[in-house]
């Protein structure tokens, strides 16, 4: 596993890589003659977490993202931390991981959800096509009440392995905001991940 990291309180857009060829970690139930695949990892601030875990509940779980324009239609689950204090990610490569520390999609902030990137023989992970969401693309989410939540995408943007991303956590405009994330760019084979992250920044409709 590779972790990238600043040092204080500033996020930082983290990336394990898990290059499967038996099984590794979370996906000790794949077996693949040559599968690379990536997880995305972020690094929130303790205050985040707190003061997100300790709000009073009025927005329902997510069970399940769709993007009709990229044909995405994943089940949602809840992550929380690694052991290294990490966000911690799906463990289905077709599922998306939402963080369960932070804002639920549709409460006031910014939610955050991860999805796996990467190749996997021929068939596509859940965020393969991720960069190709369009501003005003629409994003929905279901939650365990039944409701749908619909997002629209304000944003597409990529940043360096080592970027600062506090904005992917917070805000501060009292609006409910949504971030996905994934990888992005090219395969470096010396440090064994990709050199770019990808971020869509979406608002509540």
């Amino acid at each position: 596993m590779i972790f990238r990291r600043l040092s204080g309180k500033n996020l930082l857009i983290m990336v394990v890589v898990c290059l499967i060829t038996l099984s590794t970690g979370l996906f000790s139930l794949i077996r693949q003659k040559s599968v690379k695949s990536v997880r995305n990892n972020l690094a929130p601030t303790s205050n985040i977490v707190n003061n997100y875990s300790n709000r009073s509940v009025v927005i329902g779980l997510p069970l399940r993202l769709k993007i009709p324009s990229l044909k995405i239609d994943a089940a949602v689950e809840s992550v929380g931390l690694t052991p290294d204090q990490l966000m911690d990610v799906p463990k289905s490569l077709d599922n998306v991981g939402w963080f369960q520390l932070g804002r639920r999609p549709g409460e006031t902030g910014s939610a955050v959800i991860a999805g796996h990137f990467g190749l996997k023989e021929n068939r596509a992970l859940v965020f393969d096509n991720l960069h190709k969401v369009g501003v005003g693309d629409k994003i929905y989410i279901i939650d365990d009440q039944g409701i749908t939540i619909t997002f629209v995408v304000r944003e597409i943007r990529e940043f360096e392995a080592t970027a600062n991303t506090t904005e992917v956590f917070s805000s501060s405009d009292a609006l409910a905001h949504l971030n996905l994330i994934t990888c992005q760019g090219t395969w470096d084979k010396a440090s064994k991940s990709y050199d770019k992250r990808l971020v869509v920044f979406a608002d509540k409709e």
